[in-house]
């Protein structure tokens, strides 16, 4: 098979976390489960209603556009998208074509577009193949949508981008960016060539996860590929994915802008956003959070931590927060072993914990986590008696240093007294330390195991061994 090109596009859209819908007053509510209560004339499109624009929405795409470095527009105006859908009451979406209200930037290494505003559509069901039903509570709900560059080659480059601005808009708290609740949704478009050309384009739509979305990638890959190595055209069109099946399936001949018959929505006024002062970018830079790649720049430069403990801090904020206020008085190495500790230990226990994160954190407490790092290093507490304690703190709190002396975890240092257990190993162990002795120096490490398990995690790891390096010896 010859070597074939894949080029990748993505177009995502996110539900904006605001109080209000996108033209009206109606609740935006992600959460509400009864059909078509956060509903009203405005946004069911009836005759005579006028959209008035939610300024909110507004600013949190302007904080978008300035968080990827994209320009953000001094003009701007909504357009009408013509197409007829049972969840498009107005038989129209109002979106941006023309003057979207950012163009350009880049995101993970990925250059941007636009990103624009506009309203989302209500929700259909079907029941049983027969009947379908349509909650309008979703349509108008302020949704932006960012597009990219066809720059991307892989499923792996296309998941990593994805997952880099679901977590760059919940950073901002524009965004929940929640994909099982379909507040952030992803449409590829993918092409698959034998030169650096681009090929004929394939749009799969509605994608609800980032797996989904390389597994759709991969299939067309094959599927296209497949098509012209038989010498087939790859036809332009609208296809979706299904997750049950890992098939993409043909939905409808791709429509192009022409089709959409866009035109200047007649109800809502042009902008000058440089009319606006809090849309000025230095206004809208002040209000932004540390962003995802800010705060990795951060990590590495104050704290010098491996990049896979950054990755985890990055993804989960709550963990950051505990980490930086648990590292107050701590040196650069206890830094890093503080880093370890929480990121696999703590991280562990959270998991298995039947409450909170947030309760288990506060449980344990940033000032009783510093300490057990201090007992750490200061060899008070060996490193498996550490991960008891830090349990037992985990589930009822406590000062480390009590809950070590309660469980009998404080570290042994006396030479003498580990000696006696060591020698008593060596003893019952003889076989194996004839095998170390004829070579197996693996077998060091089981001696050590023994002596800890002896002395019930409270030895001195580090004297252990000294001391069986020094008895193996004779």
């Amino acid at each position: 098979m010859a070597e074939y090109t894949t080029t990748i596009g993505l177009e995502i859209h996110a539900e904006l976390k605001t109080n209000s819908k996108m033209f009206c007053g109606c609740k935006n509510d992600a959460d509400e489960k009864r059909p078509n209560v956060n509903i009203c004339p405005i946004c069911m499109g009836h005759p005579g209603t006028l959209p008035v624009v939610n300024r909110e929405a507004v600013r949190k795409v302007l904080q978008v556009g300035v968080a990827v470095g994209g320009v953000l527009a001094d003009f701007t105006e909504f357009d009408r998208k013509n197409y007829f859908y049972p969840d498009i009451p107005k038989d129209y979406q109002i979106s941006q074509y023309k003057y979207p209200l950012v163009s350009g930037g880049s995101l993970a290494g990925v250059a941007l577009t636009r990103v624009h505003l506009e309203e989302d559509t209500a929700r259909s069901s079907h029941e049983g193949g027969v009947d379908s039903l349509v909650d309008f509570n979703r349509a108008g709900v302020p949704l932006m949508e960012l597009v990219t560059e066809p720059v991307m080659h892989s499923a792996e480059e296309a998941m990593a981008f994805g997952r880099e601005l679901q977590i760059l808009l919940q950073y901002l708290g524009v965004s929940e960016a929640n994909m099982e609740k379909g507040e952030m949704r992803v449409e590829v478009n993918i092409s698959v060539s034998k030169t650096d050309t681009f090929g004929t384009k394939v749009e799969v739509k509605n994608i609800n996860s980032f797996r989904a979305a390389g597994r759709a990638i991969e299939y067309e890959y094959k599927r296209q590929t497949e098509l012209l190595e038989k010498g087939e055209k790859i036809a332009q069109e609208t296809r979706g994915f299904d997750e049950n099946k890992g098939i993409t399936f043909s939905q409808r001949s791709k429509e192009d802008s022409h089709d959409y018959r866009y035109f200047p929505d007649p109800d809502i006024p042009k902008f000058l956003l440089s009319e606006i002062p809090e849309f000025a970018v230095g206004e809208i830079k002040k209000t932004l959070p540390e962003t995802p790649a800010q705060k990795r720049v951060r990590y590495t430069k104050d704290y010098c931590l491996k990049n896979g403990d950054i990755e985890t801090f990055v993804n989960n904020p709550a963990l950051a927060v505990f980490f930086e206020g648990a590292t107050q008085g701590l040196n650069k190495d206890e830094v890093q072993v503080l880093a370890n500790y929480i990121t696999s230990d703590l991280a562990g226990l959270i998991k298995n914990a039947t409450v909170s994160e947030d309760a288990v954190l506060t449980t344990v407490g940033v000032q009783h986590m510093t300490t057990l790092i201090h007992m750490i290093s200061q060899n008070t507490v060996s490193s498996r008696g550490a991960k008891d304690v830090l349990k037992v703190m985990s589930e009822q709190g406590g000062d480390p240093q009590q809950i070590a002396t309660d469980k009998g975890l404080v570290q042994k240092n006396d030479p003498e007294e580990i000696k006696k257990v060591i020698q008593a190993i060596v003893v019952e162990h003889a076989d194996r330390v004839l095998e170390y002795k004829n070579g197996k120096d693996s077998l060091l490490q089981f001696f050590v195991g023994q002596g800890m398990k002896a002395m019930k995690g409270a030895g001195n790891p580090e004297m252990i061994q000294e001391i069986l390096l020094d008895l193996l010896k004779n």
